[in-house]
């Protein structure tokens, strides 16, 4: 049977992370929710910033409809053969209306503190716009429409991993869910 995880956590929290131990480990594929977004973005020659992803996603919803991002991803998955399968990035409820239907989803719930969220993010420097966020400015990025309704999909999480351990301690709770999946 086919594991598909669909990680959701606030910015910074250490989805990619997980996505990445995963793909690494278990040979998975790994989707993410905002690929269709930088794919629209680098396509209009616009910088990758959190801002500029948040906008395009907002004008695809409000035009087309509010699952219109998970609708895609869940194609993706449906037609990807590998046996365990990573979904990065759910962040709304919409997200999850498609996948949940998918046999095998199941949703991981990362979560870290603030201030260990905004080191990360201000090293990683995944968007163009990271490396000099300030405090303040991580802080309006966490109330943006796109990042508010993230706490609540805790609630509807089949697992919820603390991140603000070590890598090796994020990898062992990783596995374990793996494991009890029927994973190898």
């Amino acid at each position: 049977m086919k594991i598909i995880l669909g990680i959701a956590g606030e910015i910074g929290s250490g989805k990619g992370t997980i996505a990445k131990h995963i793909k690494e480990k278990y040979k998975s594929s790994s989707h993410r929710f905002s690929t269709a977004l930088r794919d629209v973005a680098q396509r209009m020659h616009l910088e990758e910033s959190r801002e500029n992803l948040q906008k395009i996603s907002t004008l695809f919803r409000e035009n087309f409809n509010d699952d219109i991002l998970s609708m895609t991803v869940c194609h993706d998955v449906d037609e990807d053969t590998r046996q365990i399968v990573v979904i990065d990035g759910v962040r709304r409820m919409a997200d999850i209306k498609y996948l949940k239907n998918l046999s095998g989803f199941k949703l991981v719930y990362v979560e870290a503190n603030l201030d260990l969220r905004y080191n990360r993010i201000t090293k990683r420097r995944e968007n163009s716009d990271d490396m000099h966020k300030t405090y303040e400015e991580f802080l309006a990025d966490n109330k943006r429409e796109a990042e508010v309704q993230i706490k609540d999909l805790k609630n509807y999480a089949d697992f919820v991993i603390n991140n603000e351990g070590t890598f090796l301690e994020l990898y062992h709770q990783v596995d374990k869910i793996i494991k009890e999946l029927g994973g190898e």
